[in-house]
């Protein structure tokens, strides 16, 4: 099937519309560039909104010893040591100021007394740090950066997904998409890329991630001729909705720890003083995460699998204030008073510290013309995402990113489009509309189930082989599956779409698990439980030239004589 399609020019097309492609749209727009950004979700529609907790920012408004070298410092260790070292630096030197425009942009910070930014307690981080709203924090960011859009010559399109990226030369030339609302297809033409689409949570059944996080920006980079890296450093958050089934891996925010909350068992033990006597509740979340888990596994959960998270002693007033999303979230959802009576959680799917292999200082990937922002883009995490550096790294790096492609289109005309690489990928697309095809909501629902029996928590080599031939089989299936129905707001053809995405991820998390024969950060191996000093190493993986998925380590890149002293050595 051949369908017209209409072009659509600008010189940077950015995909998605949360914090880092909003960010990145700014920066790009005031280095002169005429800038679409696309997303098939809604603008004000991101998974940025469910960054509850804060902004991690060394600006010292609370406690005034912080400083980037100690947020620096928290980050490589927190990250297990697989982070690269000058995103780190980035981020810790260049949060603060990120945090102060966005109040010139008109976000309004919880305040001290004497009016400085408010700023909490978060795990992992060695002083107060997070500069927040309350409990919605992300969702004063993207109200922030809706604005600044708004205002500004930047174009925007909701409701389009965009199917393929194209490559002409070794460079970006433009991309293929369809627009939901007309039912039409749409070539981009343009001649720089930012891939800011989140991750890729919605690869496991109970994840605290919105809808949108289907992989789709990996999966469009990676067919695109890019690499992925450390794609088996998936974040599992401590602390999920439990009860009703229907809101299972709902987030609950970190800040409720931040705030004094504390974790007990079914017998009412709080446990973390077992598992760490000096940090406890906000210790780093893999740490957490693995302590709620055990005591689960060792029967000392919930009757719902849970454990109980109780922060009614700090009094009704403090959490409406300071939670007053926890609270009506839990009185909504489950009928439950979060000041007099205690919350079910256990983790939850959260983050993914992989993704988009990119160039510490522009944000480009090995493909020139094509960026990576956000939770997309891989590097800065490392083995472990602290709280709090998540809606940094976005303003950060989105920042960057945005700059970056702004120079690099000045430099360069537009690229050549093959009209036949453009019809074959609308022929693709139209094929799916088949109703006789295999359903994709069952591949989806195969994939997720496969990721979180195979692939959770604690990973062994055994059960990730399991989920590697699942995943395997279900690619297969992939090439006969069909939809019913138009073009025009076909959500089975979205889901259809969205399961290449997802396969990619979760090909390469599972196969990245399997090859990293340790524990490190997020990646817990019951048959190889310790840290493996061999393996200070990252994982990248690339499409070959026979459309399998490749792979190879490069060593973490070792910190600078000036940032050596600053970081405690690593212990094994």
């Amino acid at each position: 099937m051949v369908a017209d399609y209409r072009s659509v020019e600008s010189d940077i097309l950015i995909i998605g519309a949360g914090g880092a492609g909003m960010r990145a749209a700014i920066a790009a727009g005031e280095k002169g560039a005429r800038v679409i950004v696309a997303t098939k979700s809604l603008l004000g529609k991101a998974h940025t909104v469910m960054a509850e907790g804060g902004i991690a920012a060394s600006i010292a408004d609370v406690d005034s010893k912080d400083s980037w070298e100690v947020h620096f410092a928290d980050t490589i260790v927190e990250g297990a040591y697989l982070s690269n070292w000058r995103m780190a630096e980035m981020l810790a030197k260049e949060a603060p100021e990120r945090v102060y425009e966005l109040e010139r942009y008109g976000a309004v910070f919880d305040r001290t007394e004497d009016g400085r930014i408010m700023q909490r307690a978060f795990g992992g981080h060695t002083y107060r740090r997070l500069c927040h709203v309350g409990d919605k924090t992300g969702l004063e960011l993207i109200r922030t950066m809706e604005d600044q859009v708004l205002h500004r010559n930047i174009e925007f399109m909701a409701e389009v997904f965009v199917t393929k990226l194209l490559v002409s030369q070794g460079r970006f030339a433009g991309a293929v998409a369809i627009d939901f609302k007309s039912g039409e297809f749409l070539l981009f033409k343009a001649k720089a890329v930012i891939i800011a689409t989140g991750g890729c949570g919605r690869i496991y059944k109970v994840t605290s991630n919105s809808w949108e996080s289907t992989g789709d920006g990996l999966g469009l980079a990676y067919n695109a001729g890019c690499e992925l890296k450390d794609m088996e450093m998936i974040q599992f958050h401590p602390t999920g909705m439990v009860w009703p089934p229907g809101v299972k891996g709902l987030l609950v925010t970190e800040s409720v720890r931040g705030e004094g909350g504390i974790l007990l068992n079914a017998k009412g033990e709080r446990f973390m003083l077992r598992y760490s006597p000096e940090k406890k509740e906000l210790d780093a979340r893999d740490v957490v995460a693995r302590a709620i888990y055990h005591e689960i596994q060792n029967g000392n959960g919930t009757a719902h699998g849970a454990v109980y998270l109780d922060i009614s002693h700090m009094g009704a007033d403090f959490i409406k204030r300071k939670l007053p999303g926890m609270y009506s979230q839990f009185m909504q959802f489950a009928g439950i008073d979060i000041t007099k009576q205690m919350m079910e959680v256990a983790p939850t799917v959260h983050y993914q510290m992989g993704g988009i292999n990119v160039d510490p200082e522009t944000a480009a990937t090995r493909v020139r013309g094509i960026y990576a922002a956000g939770e997309v883009a891989s590097g800065l995490h490392g083995g472990n995402r602290l709280g709090g550096n998540s809606l940094a790294d976005i303003l950060v790096f989105g920042k960057r990113a945005g700059e970056a492609a702004g120079d690099y289109v000045r430099s360069v005309e537009q690229a050549g489009i093959d009209g036949a690489e453009v019809r074959a990928e609308i022929d693709r697309v139209g094929a799916f509309l088949n109703s006789s095809g295999t359903n994709p909501y069952i591949l989806v629902d195969r994939l997720t189930a496969a990721m979180t029996e195979h692939v959770g928590i604690i990973r062994e080599e055994k059960s990730l082989g399991k989920a590697l031939a699942e995943v395997l089989e279900l690619r297969k299936l992939y090439a006969k599956v069909g939809v019913q129905g138009e073009l025009k707001y076909n959500k089975g053809l979205l889901a259809a779409l969205e399961l290449d995405g997802m396969l990619i991820a979760a090909e390469a998390v599972v196969r990245g698990a399997i090859m990293r024969k340790e524990s490190r950060g997020a990646h817990a191996r019951s048959d190889y439980p310790k840290k493996d000093p061999s393996w200070k190493k990252n994982i990248i993986a690339s499409k070959s030239a026979d459309s399998s998925m490749s792979f190879r380590t490069e060593p973490v890149p070792e910190l600078p004589d000036r940032l050596k002293g600053l970081v405690k050595p690593e212990v094994y």
